[in-house]
């Protein structure tokens, strides 16, 4: 198995190597923001990231209130304003809301502002004329639905026509200091599991022929992963594996998928502030 097939950040993977064709820049204020890349995919085979731009920002935690919040919203609505088209989005929510640690997805879907229908549905409301239309999805996982999330998505997308997925996640890492303190965007999709070695079909521009954008928050880490960096030995390997994950995981998803959600809808619809969302979800 590759070393970095247990984790979804790319900045874990690529690590403070010096690579042909991969750059990296930082900046940020309320979020320590790292962005790498990758110039192809043959640059970015060895580390198990397809190419893209990946930003990676980081504080000590996601669970934020006040004036830090705003902010926070604020740096990350622009940060993925910088990925999104021009159009309609179709925001989807991966993953499993039966599962706390999966929930990231679900959970931060629920509390985006859908706007295709209101249009049709208030004509003449004026706070509304000119919004980008959003559409959104909690798909499900396959183990519900008998259905890959890629199968669902693309059939809407053939229906609705958005110009752009963003597709939020729950992701893994290998540090576990970046449960629930890291958020990851990219622009080249997401392969829903590979985390966790239980790769579904990927999302992507080559799948669903329209830009991917991913968004997510580390929510468990492998435990042979904790025991080599504790130990700097392979030896236990040998024994039973497992994803592990923090014991406030409950309030790390609440915390992190309000922040989300703020974040995308203020880059969806930036004549709403922050506060305007805070007082909706």
């Amino acid at each position: 198995m590759s070393d970095y097939a247990r984790t979804d950040l790319a900045l874990e993977g690529v690590g403070e190597r010096v690579v042909e064709g991969i750059t990296r820049t930082k900046r940020g204020k309320c979020f320590d923001i790292t962005e790498i890349v990758i110039e192809s995919d043959e640059h970015g085979r060895p580390f198990g990231k397809p190419k893209g731009r990946y930003i990676t920002m980081e504080r000590n935690e996601l669970a934020i209130t006040g004036e830090d919040f705003v902010e926070a919203a604020s740096e990350l609505a622009a940060e993925l304003k910088q990925l999104i088209p021009e159009g309609g989005v179709l925001v989807a929510g991966l993953g499993n809301s039966q599962i706390t640690p999966d929930a990231l997805g679900p959970k931060t879907a629920s509390m985006i502002f859908a706007t295709r229908h209101l249009n049709d549905e208030l004509p003449e409301a004026e706070e509304f004329s000119g919004l980008r239309e959003i559409s959104v999805i909690s798909a499900g996982v396959l183990g519900q639905t008998g259905i890959e999330s890629a199968e669902i998505l693309y059939a809407i997308c053939k229906r609705i026509k958005p110009k752009a997925i963003i597709a939020v996640d729950a992701l893994a890492c290998s540090d576990a200091s970046r449960l629930g303190t890291t958020i990851q965007i990219c622009d080249s999709g997401i392969s829903p599991g590979s985390g966790v070695q239980n790769k579904r079909t990927e999302l992507s521009y080559k799948s669903m022929g329209i830009p991917v954008i991913a968004v997510g928050v580390p929510t468990v880490v492998d435990m042979h992963t904790i025991i080599e960096g504790l130990t700097g030995s392979r030896e236990g390997l040998r024994l039973p594996n497992m994803m592990v994950t923090p014991r406030n995981i409950d309030r790390l998803i609440d915390k992190s998928s309000k922040l989300l959600s703020i974040g995308i809808n203020c880059a969806l619809l930036p004549k709403f502030s922050p506060e305007d969302f805070e007082s909706l979800v």
